[in-house]
């Protein structure tokens, strides 16, 4: 099977390769395990924007554009996939951080703690030194009865916890604008009955805001402060169409979301959980935009949160 590495060289992008990878291998050989120093924050790749990398290569070419970790998918289509996550996850991990680059979360599609791939892939994330992951998204149905749903989600997500509990990992909830939580006095009442040590929340700005609008995302923000894991970062704005209002994504700081606010209810939170950032919005096919992108969205992100 070829590497990512070699599929690049041998399907018209040898070019590209040779300079995103060569000018990594330079400057970043083989290093030491990466971990963020106590006190400072780790800024992380989602690494589903560079599908076309293998597991090194992504390292070296986030860490090139100055980011400190790895958001590992580990899910169908992912860098990993769930059914190999025992023998995969150790070799992925280990190739990310011999660049010098941390892994501090997965991201997985886990609903269900009695799916067969559940316990493996969260043992093998924990023993490997991952302290976060974020489950999937569970989905509103035609039902009528949405109290129902709500329950449902929440007895899931309190199986998924206990299983977390039990490998020694740190689930954190994702808000998602259209899916059951994005308003998180809906999945609350479920959290608040978890052991915060393993439970807790992975709060996106971007889809608070998209799903409370207003005040009410501050105060959203505000409810789940305490038991906050992990931040993605993302941006967006409503746009006008002929079909009527759509959300637009964009780069940080051209979007809806009031990042001076975030960054002071973080700093009062005293967070310093690992913060994903996601890339959305439009950008030019290939390796290089979308890292170019990434190096402008990290550089606010530093500047606004530190």
């Amino acid at each position: 099977m070829l590497t990512r590495r070699q599929w690049m060289r041998q399907t018209g992008g040898p070019a590209m390769a040779a300079a995103i990878i060569g000018r990594a291998d330079a400057a970043f050989g083989a290093q030491p395990a990466a971990v963020a120093p106590v006190g400072q924050r780790t800024f992380c790749f989602f690494s589903k924007h560079l599908p076309e990398l293998d597991w090194a290569d992504v390292a070296r070419a986030v860490k090139d554009a100055g980011f400190d970790g790895v958001d590992l998918t580990v899910r169908p289509g992912g860098h990993v996939r769930p059914e190999r996550a025992g023998e995969d996850l150790p070799r992925a991990i280990d190739a990310i951080r011999s660049q010098g680059v941390s892994v501090p979360m997965i991201t997985t599609d886990l609903t269900s703690a009695r799916t067969p791939v559940a316990r493996p892939v969260l043992q093998a994330a924990a023993q490997n030194g991952v302290r976060f992951f974020k489950p999937g998204y569970w989905r509103y149905t035609s039902s009528p009865d949405v109290r129902a749903q709500v329950h449902a989600a929440g007895d899931a997500l309190t199986e998924l916890a206990a299983l977390a509990g039990e490998c020694g990992i740190e689930l954190g909830f994702h808000n998602h604008a259209a899916y059951i939580g994005a308003a998180l006095w809906e999945i609350a009442p479920a959290m608040d009955r978890l052991d915060p040590r393993w439970a807790g929340y992975y709060f996106d700005p971007r889809h608070a805001v998209a799903e409370g609008g207003g005040g009410t995302w501050k105060a959203a923000m505000r409810l789940v402060a305490s038991r906050m894991k992990m931040v993605a970062l993302k941006d967006f704005f409503w746009s006008k169409t002929g079909k009527g209002w759509r959300i637009e994504d964009c780069p940080l700081g051209e979007g809806a979301v009031d990042w001076a606010w975030v960054a002071a209810a973080l700093r009062d939170a005293a967070f310093m959980g690992p913060i994903s950032l996601h890339f959305e919005y439009e950008i030019k096919s290939g390796t290089r935009h979308m890292l170019d992108a990434a190096t402008r969205d990290l550089s606010f992100a530093r500047r606004l949160l530190g």
